[in-house]
């Protein structure tokens, strides 16, 4: 398989040339990229669910190996939305930001 960020940006370049198409300014394109986000989450959450046997209409309807699928359906529309965002700097700006995470969350080695 070609690089993660080869493949997102293919994506991210296929979703801009089809929203363009449709006449859709940058902002709304941003904005319902990011509900995309949210639309995904929502279907780990119902696997999730669907694991518990939480929803009394379904039972259990869903096994582990679903909510991984979602978790990284979400991922992948993550890094999709970021490298639409930023076309220019989408893995370097990642980067960046995993470093402040890290720094935040994770021990400090002298």
């Amino acid at each position: 398989m070609q690089n993660v960020w080869t493949v997102i940006g293919e994506l991210a370049r296929t979703f801009q040339a089809r929203a363009e198409e449709r006449g859709q300014s940058q902002e709304e394109q941003w904005t319902l990229q990011v509900l995309k986000i949210g639309e995904e989450f929502g279907e780990a959450a119902q696997a999730v669910l669907g694991v518990r046997g939480s929803n009394p209409r379904k039972g259990y309807s869903h096994d582990w190996a679903d909510v991984q699928a979602e978790v990284a359906d979400t991922v992948i529309t993550g890094l999709v939305t970021l490298a639409r965002m930023r076309p220019d700097d989408a893995e370097e700006y990642l980067v960046r930001q995993l470093a402040l995470k890290a720094a935040n969350f994770l021990p400090q080695t002298p």
